[in-house]
């Protein structure tokens, strides 16, 4: 089948199929990135883990996920999206199983790696089968009707995972993907069609995911382990020089393989480059916020797991109510006045974050810096994710709209690692102190510097050029990657 694919109409009983296998699957790997932020108190008490195991259960996930998100894309284009996305289906469900099964922490890191190879092989190939099995003119209804239903996997799983958490385990977060991917596995196999680009030559650039991998591998790992372990022991040391080496070679490799895994051409696009940029920043403020946010509601404040979950859902239901009136703004005035006002709320709602501390009311300080924070992505997140698509030409949309998903992605996995080093908690520390609550007031004031700095960024080099409506309203579909993106966090999934 080539590329054009079968041309299925939204609304009869195949495109329904379709996008029921591409919503179950895809939401598998949403609602088990949302789940697992909440239930990171419970597995530290039975593994009795410290800060730095915590920060590898979010990272190995993360850093597979990142690092092989794009070589995920390409090989499902060369070798067909279906095949690909039912092995990632497959691989996911068993690197879950082994992290309801695992004996010890480091067990769980290494199925939580193995379950982020899963996420990036069969992440991309859920929209990129949408995007060639519909007709033209019902491709973005069927990308509306993925994005809603996949952001509702999103709104429900912290409530879910907190509920699991209390009642039973937190191997019971893992464990309730066996039935949902054997149920995707079979509506795929009956009900998805085929297709590739045919007639392509090229190969893809494993080499390249390689040196990607073990850059962020390498770098992650000294960050985290630097503080248990001290930044003159011989391991950080290693891994920090094998990081670089390996980020140099990424490098090297993009720039003389005929198929880049990465085009480094397109970053020449300042656009697309000042995009990207506030991505990195706003998304980590995001990413290593809600991260100690979880720590802190179920350390120092005592909240038990499900009133974790509930407590940031104010932020979910912002985003899926306004990012596509803020998708419409900006095809009518252009991305640079939401890119920069967006993350400048959001780094307020942060900032507000300081008043959380133990005795203190969720409504009078949670509540309301969480309002601010959600108001503040829901300006930027469709905006952002449209200049990026806005600023390339169409042959390179799909690395484009990958670019940015990776790099939400990096900046989730280095918030995890960097920003608990920086506001002085790490290592094998618990967070049940006071001293906890003093660090998650520095990395609040942190992340809040980071979206103000994102808001500059995007002010001083996002064009006021007015966005077609088509990319504006295409950006919708990554409204639920906010969250998802999250220590949680997955991202934009083109």
């Amino acid at each position: 089948m080539s590329e054009s694919g079968t041309e299925l109409r939204f609304g009869t009983t195949k495109g329904r199929w379709v996008i029921f296998a591409t919503v179950l699957a895809s939401g598998i790997a949403f609602l088990d990135s949302t789940v697992v932020n909440v239930a990171l108190p419970a597995i530290a008490r039975d593994f009795d883990a410290g800060i730095a195991g915590l920060q590898w259960t979010l990272d190995a996930y993360l850093l597979t996920l990142g690092g092989f998100l794009l070589l995920g894309g390409s090989l499902g284009d060369l070798y067909g999206r279906r095949k690909v996305f039912t092995i990632g289906i497959a691989w996911f469900g068993v690197a879950s199983a082994m992290c309801a099964a695992a004996p010890s922490v480091e067990m769980l890191i290494l199925a939580r790696g193995l379950q982020g190879v899963g996420a990036a092989l069969l992440v991309p190939g859920s929209l990129a089968i949408i995007s060639t099995s519909f007709h033209p003119d019902d491709r973005a209804q069927a990308i509306g009707a993925w994005s809603g239903l996949a952001g509702v996997t999103t709104a429900i799983g912290p409530f879910f995972g907190g509920w699991m958490v209390d009642v039973a385990s937190w191997r019971l977060v893992f464990l309730i993907n066996i039935p949902l991917v054997l149920l995707a596995l079979w509506v795929t196999a009956r009900h998805v069609p085929e297709s590739r680009v045919e007639g392509a030559a090229h190969r893809p650039d494993i080499l390249g995911a390689v040196f990607a991998a073990g850059a962020l591998a390498g770098i992650v790992f000294a960050l985290i382990e630097g503080h248990a372990r001290g930044w003159t022991d011989s391991m950080v040391l290693v891994a920090a020089g094998l990081g670089v080496i390996c980020a140099i070679a990424f490098v090297v490799t993009e720039q003389r393989v005929a198929e880049p895994m990465l085009p480094l051409s397109i970053f020449k696009n300042k656009q697309f480059t000042t995009a990207n940029l506030t991505t990195l920043v706003v998304y980590g403020a995001l990413g290593g916020t809600l991260f100690l946010l979880a720590l802190q509601l179920q350390g120092p404040m005592g909240y038990s797991a499900i009133e974790a979950g509930l407590a940031t859902l104010p932020i979910t239901i912002l985003l899926l109510l306004f990012s596509a009136r803020a998708g419409a703004l900006a095809s009518r005035i252009g991305p640079r006045i939401p890119m920069t006002v967006g993350p400048m709320v959001a780094g307020l709602g942060i900032a507000l974050l300081v008043r959380v501390e133990p005795g203190a009311s969720y409504l009078t300080t949670v509540f309301p810096a969480l309002v601010v924070f959600g108001s503040g992505m829901a300006v930027t997140v469709a905006p952002l994710t449209a200049a990026v698509l806005a600023a390339i030409d169409d042959r390179h949309a799909g690395v484009g709209s990958g670019v940015n998903n990776a790099v939400a992605r990096v900046a989730g996995l280095l918030a995890v690692a960097i920003l608990p080093l920086a506001a002085g908690i790490g290592g094998g520390e618990g967070f049940g102190g006071s001293s906890f609550t003093d660090g998650f007031h520095k990395a609040s004031l942190i992340s809040a510097a980071l979206c103000e700095i994102g808001g500059l960024i995007s002010w001083f080099g996002i064009s006021d050029q007015r966005l077609p409506e088509t990319e504006a309203g295409y950006a919708e579909h990554l409204t639920h990657t906010c969250v998802e993106s999250t220590p949680r966090n997955e991202t934009p999934a083109a």
